[in-house]
């Protein structure tokens, strides 16, 4: 069992940056993939990235590729979204999850935190 509480979420204007943290409790975190979603308002929950076991193994949405960075600390058992020159359609609620294997599914993922808020004004 893995629970992951998201921080870091909150209000800003259109091209500002916000790091979006997500904590594990579990010992084997390094052991997982993990992954952020998005989902705006009214909208499916939608895949943003994912980092892998090696850290140096990522996958991003073509919405965020090349303004996000995901990444990883396993001695804090810790990963991160770096999120870079935000546009008001990335607001909207954004979940990690961790999961066993290497998937963009939301319905692969088991562990899931219960997501921080991300309000882009224009």
């Amino acid at each position: 069992q893995v629970q992951l509480v998201e921080s870091g979420g909150g209000l800003v204007q259109a091209g500002d940056s916000l790091r979006l943290s997500c904590a594990a409790s579990a010992g084997t975190f390094s052991s997982y993939v993990v992954g952020w979603f998005h989902q705006a308002p009214g909208k499916e929950r939608e895949f943003v990235a994912y980092v892998g076991t090696r850290i140096t193994l990522t996958a991003y949405s073509d919405s965020v590729k090349g303004r996000f960075t995901i990444s990883r600390d396993n001695a804090k058992n810790t990963v991160y979204l770096q999120m870079n020159s935000l546009k008001p359609e990335d607001t909207g609620v954004y979940f990690c999850a961790a999961a066993a294997v290497y998937t963009r599914l939301s319905s692969t993922y088991p562990y899931w935190g219960q997501g921080t808020q991300v309000t882009v004004s224009s």
